[in-house]
C-alpha cells in the first residue's frame, strides 16, 4: 500500500506540532499513536522526511548516450 505524498506531509506536520507542544501522542483520523520518548518521535519524523524526499524526487525516464571518435 503506497502512501500519497500529501498524507506523508500531513503525518510529519502532525508529529512536529505534537513534539513542539511536548506531547508524545498523535491522532490522525481514527488512528492514535503514542511514542515512548522524544528520540522515538525524532526518528519517526526523520523517517517521514526521508520518505517525502523519495516520493518527491523525479526519476529520469531514459538516459541517452552520445559518443564520438573525435573525427570531424
Amino acid at each position: 500500500m503506497a502512501v500519497e505524498l500529501s498524507e506523508l506531509e500531513e503525518l510529519r506536520d502532525a508529529l512536529i506540532r505534537a513534539r513542539a507542544r511536548g506531547t508524545r501522542e498523535v491522532q490522525m483520523g481514527e488512528e492514535r499513536v503514542r511514542y515512548g520518548s522524544d528520540a522515538e518521535m525524532a526518528a519517526a519524523i526523520a523517517d517521514l522526511e526521508r520518505r517525502i524526499r523519495g516520493a518527491s524526487t523525479t526519476r529520469a525516464a531514459a538516459v541517452m548516450f552520445s559518443s564520438s571518435k573525435g573525427l570531424g
